[in-house]
């Protein structure tokens, strides 16, 4: 792997399992909240009998609504520690871990045997996978046939957003953003059959507006001197949610759900 992508995915795993990423997207770490989740889960017809896994699960919101609202198993994977030992103390306090397990994994190595999983859940992740058709080619490899993904992600038009491109774009899933379509193409080239796809764009203006609200509250706990917050740059950072925010009015910027399933042989 070279040493760029080692060092986006290891970025991304360190917020995300930071106690500021919680502060400034709360709980489910993706737009539309257990909302989604539950559009996912209904999408993909999840049902008691089933095993899911959930690729970049954090700290286990998702899993956990997953296996409370529809009765299945779930495992959960993520590249943060913290998320994962996080994750596993919320299934342990809602008795939930005999059915929800979490490890540590790489969505682009799956420590798991050919056709394990009846679906597949990944929100507002895959966009920042470097290589997003070998975790596609893992989805497929890891699914029964005709076992289905669930993906949930941001998507952008092909137009460059040059106020959007650092390493700040990566840590906040816009730094690969894609169009919907392209999307799509990746899912049917590593073996899976793109079945349907819808905007969510509200879901995602919606998240922006509350980062805005928090960073506006940060701003005024650090100038009060309650609040030291270190590796917070919080001008760019506003900076940064008003561009997205722009991006997002303009139509160059929104969010999708594609449900896709493993070919039959």
């Amino acid at each position: 792997m070279a040493m760029e992508e080692a060092t986006i995915k290891q970025c991304c795993a360190t917020f995300y399992g930071s106690d500021l990423a919680r502060m400034l997207l709360g709980d489910s770490f993706h737009p539309g909240g257990v909302r989604l989740t539950q559009r996912l889960g209904e999408l993909l017809g999840l049902a008691p009998e089933m095993h899911v896994l959930d690729v970049a699960a954090g700290r286990g919101t998702s899993a956990l609504h997953l296996a409370k609202s529809f009765g299945c198993r779930v495992t959960g994977i993520d590249l943060s520690e913290a998320n994962i030992v996080a994750a596993r103390e919320a299934a342990n306090a809602e008795g939930l871990g005999e059915r929800v397990h979490f490890a540590l994994a790489d969505a682009e190595r799956l420590p798991f045997a050919d056709v394990t999983f009846d679906a597949i859940v990944c929100e507002c992740a895959f966009c920042t996978f470097p290589g997003k058709d070998v975790a596609a080619a893992e989805f497929a490899r890891v699914l029964k046939t005709g076992g289905g993904v669930g993906i949930s992600d941001l998507t952008r038009t092909a137009a460059p957003l040059p106020e959007l491109q650092d390493l700040l774009a990566w840590i906040a899933c816009i730094g690969d953003a894609l169009p919907m379509q392209e999307y799509a193409s990746i899912l049917t080239r590593g073996g899976l059959a793109v079945e349907q796809m819808e905007a969510q764009n509200g879901a995602l203006e919606e998240m922006v507006r509350g980062v805005q609200s928090r960073l506006l509250g940060l701003e005024i706990a650090s100038g009060l001197g309650k609040l030291d917050i270190p590796g917070l740059d919080l001008s760019a950072a506003k900076q940064f949610a008003r561009a997205a925010a722009e991006a997002i009015r303009s139509g160059k910027l929104g969010y999708a759900i594609l449900i896709a399933r493993r070919r039959t042989e």
